[in-house]
């Protein structure tokens, strides 16, 4: 892991980059060869703070007997054995839980985990989050992986509804806008990622959305010419926009358009990323 990944997951950051980022090939185990593994499911163990969100969201929290360190909601999974860190398993700690399902994220789970897993029997399945759907089709590979279909059927069409229910409050006005997920050195989203495409449907125009990276580092110089008139970023201890008040040429900074996010909302692709894109959406339309 490189020192910016690193400082960008103690900050509560790491999956805006993981979502959509490489590592290596993930181990998918397909939701309709369950029953060839072993399932339903009875004792999961989540590799992802936002999987444990989805497990339970589905219907799945009793089954659910370990989590990875960030792991805090609901409250209940707080109590929960904790089995490593996103993206570093703790291997004794997993093999004393006896999991038959583990369930991790397609770019974060290192594969000689995953290939360990699978070598003990454990049926793996990694959930992935390039558009804001895929919260829905992860709700519902659960469900299925865990044998409980009307469950996560119901939670998955309530995300979809409320996710319908989610527009632009930009009133026509479509503002450049930065999103800025790090700031030294400064990280954004493209429109490949879901946050970029959470910015369109707020009815942002992403000032660096054609970039081929997910998740790209961009420069200083880049992000002034972008001429951007809103920014947006995670919420945090420090103040993110420090380096940009001292750089005013930013038209966001020049007329104090700058505005923060809840990075455990908008950052996590779980069911509650409605409400995060809600405040994303808040953001743009009203700054």
């Amino acid at each position: 892991m490189t020192r910016i990944e690193r400082a960008v997951r103690m900050g509560g950051l790491w999956l805006a980059l993981a979502a959509c980022g490489s590592s290596g090939a993930a181990v998918v185990l397909p939701p309709d060869r369950g029953e060839a593994a072993g399932m339903p499911a009875r004792r999961i163990v989540a590799l992802a703070p936002h999987v444990a969100e989805l497990v339970w969201a589905a219907g799945a929290g009793h089954r659910l007997v370990g989590v990875v360190a960030g792991s805090d909601w609901p409250v209940e999974v707080r109590s929960l054995p904790v089995i490593g860190s996103p993206g570093r398993l703790d291997r004794e700690r997993v093999a004393a839980l006896a999991p038959d399902l583990a369930i991790g994220w397609t770019s974060g789970d290192p594969p000689a985990d995953l290939a360990w897993l699978r070598a003990r029997g454990v049926a793996v399945h990694s959930t992935d989050a390039r558009r804001l759907e895929d919260v829905a089709a992860s709700l519902r590979a659960i469900g299925r992986l865990a044998g409980l279909v009307e469950s996560s059927e119901r939670a998955a069409a309530a995300f979809e509804r409320e996710l319908a229910s989610v527009s632009s409050t930009a009133g026509g006005a479509s503002p450049r806008v930065f999103y800025q997920v790090w700031d030294r050195p400064p990280m954004t989203v493209s429109s490949s990622h879901y946050i970029g495409q959470a910015i369109e449907r707020c009815g942002g125009v992403n000032v660096f959305g054609s970039l081929p990276q997910p998740v790209p580092v961009v420069s200083a110089e880049a992000v002034l010419a972008s001429r951007a008139q809103v920014v947006v970023a995670a919420r945090g201890a420090a103040d993110p926009f420090a380096r940009w008040r001292d750089r005013p040429a930013l038209p966001a900074v020049l007329a104090g358009r700058t505005r923060t996010v809840d990075p455990d909302l908008l950052h996590r692709p779980g069911p509650r990323l409605i409400e995060g894109l809600r405040q994303l959406c808040a953001a743009i339309g009203g700054a």
